[in-house]
């Protein structure tokens, strides 16, 4: 008896203690319906279109401190080194993101925020203090993926819950905050660093993160939690040949989707002869493509089917990859940003929905998302540096590198069509 009650203590006293680490998670609201519409559910694409805003937006931001970090402040470092850290940083936004999806299911997302949030801050914080090529790696590549990869979940999870018949507008907005903050970053880092130099632009920006993500964690709440969190892997998954051939696909072209946006601003000063200040808005034109690009095309989707959206959205990707290679002049380096920002902005916004299609029980949907995302970032992380070394800035040699990564994307497009071959074949969905 006396033994029963000293474990009944300590199981009371554990209890107590994991309370005040974590907070309880909300409870499951009464009824199911979906609001599709109304003041609470847009609130809610607000709140995480900042999430986006602050995720996305800052990979895709990056292009600007490649750009500033080979000139200026880590001269002595390769352009692929220097490019590791933001692919690091995008590497741990998907892969954090997917390991972080069981705290998101366990209704923790207030914690996700406040944790991405002090994450991210505190790595930019520090981001403007560095000098040296490992502080800047570790602040900027480490600390703000990891920060990152805690906002990802609550972004992409959040509004398909509130939303039916309007879903791919709302996702549509919510991710366009990624392209928005694409423009705004790298303008304002550009506008400041000469007058405020580095450290100050770098700080200004890290309190525009602040003060949007406490919108977002003010205004956000899950609306349903799942009866148990998912699982991290469905093994089984991989033995369907149309999922495996499209993460295979999405994996080889995110291996080199991401070239324009690291090296097209050096690309426009060493080649065409473009100003500094020039290159930088290159960037902020690319996310402007991208803003509409992962708005319009998802509302195609709603009557064509995502992947009957997404292939041709892949192979324009690829194809003007290639045609990046005969810009040679300032108005050929402006229209290449617009066609390759959208079609790109819409790559990033519909493999989401195409998973969803290619799952048999939509429970487990949320976990091939996280599988597919996760595999595909692999090619994030090692598709930058490979074109970083194929690059030559001194002798302004883009050439190889620009044909990598374009033949990367029509082989990824070629894998997704074979996807589609073999889905077609067993489910006969022309519209998917």
């Amino acid at each position: 008896m006396v033994e029963d009650h000293y474990e009944s203590s300590n199981d009371t006293e554990l209890e107590k203690i994991q309370h005040e680490i974590l907070p309880d998670p909300p409870k499951q609201p009464v009824g199911n319906d979906i609001p599709n519409g109304g003041l609470h559910a847009w609130m809610q694409v607000l709140g995480a279109f900042f999430l986006v805003f602050n995720s996305w937006g800052i990979v895709n931001s990056f292009g600007a401190y490649q750009t500033y970090y080979e000139a200026v402040l880590l001269v002595s470092s390769t352009s692929s080194a220097i490019s590791w850290i933001g692919t690091v940083q995008a590497f741990l936004l998907i892969l954090v993101g997917v390991l972080s999806g069981p705290f998101y299911d366990r209704g923790y997302i207030r914690t996700l925020i406040i944790l991405g949030t002090i994450l991210t801050v505190f790595g930019m914080m520090m981001t403007s203090l560095a000098s040296r090529y490992w502080e800047v790696f570790l602040a900027q590549g480490l600390c703000v993926g990891l920060g990152l990869g805690c906002l990802y979940v609550p972004s992409v999870a959040i509004v398909s819950t509130y939303f039916s018949t309007k879903r791919a507008l709302a996702v549509g907005l919510t991710s366009a905050g990624g392209s928005l903050s694409g423009v705004l970053y790298p303008i304002v880092f550009r506008r400041l660093q000469p007058s405020l130099g580095f450290g100050w632009a770098t700080r200004i920006i890290a309190f525009i993160v602040l003060a949007t993500q406490l919108v977002s964690l003010t205004i956000l709440r899950a609306r349903t939690i799942p009866n148990e969190p998912r699982a991290l892997l469905e093994p089984a998954a991989f033995k369907e040949a149309p999922f495996t051939l499209f993460t295979a696909g999405f994996f080889v072209f995110l291996t080199g989707l991401y070239a324009p946006y690291f090296y097209g601003p050096i690309y426009a000063v060493r080649i065409i002869g473009t100003s500094p200040d020039f290159a930088f808005y290159l960037l902020a034109i690319l996310n402007a493509g991208s803003f509409a690009g992962r708005v319009v095309p998802p509302l195609i989707a709603g009557r064509l089917g995502a992947y009957n959206t997404l292939l041709p959205c892949l192979f324009m990707t690829g194809i003007i990859g290639f045609a990046w290679i005969s810009v040679h002049s300032v108005a050929g380096i402006v229209i290449f940003s617009i066609f390759y920002g959208f079609f790109s902005g819409a790559v990033l916004a519909l493999p989401p929905t195409v998973i969803v299609a290619l799952s048999p029980d939509v429970r487990f949907a949320g976990t091939r998302i996280g599988m597919s995302f996760g595999a595909a970032g692999f090619g994030v992380l090692v598709g930058n540096p490979i074109v970083g070394a194929m690059v030559d800035i001194p002798k302004g040699k883009f050439l190889h590198a620009q044909v990598f990564a374009a033949a990367m994307m029509i082989a990824g497009s070629s894998l997704v069509l074979s996807s589609r071959i073999l889905r077609l074949r067993s489910h006969k969905d022309r519209k998917m």
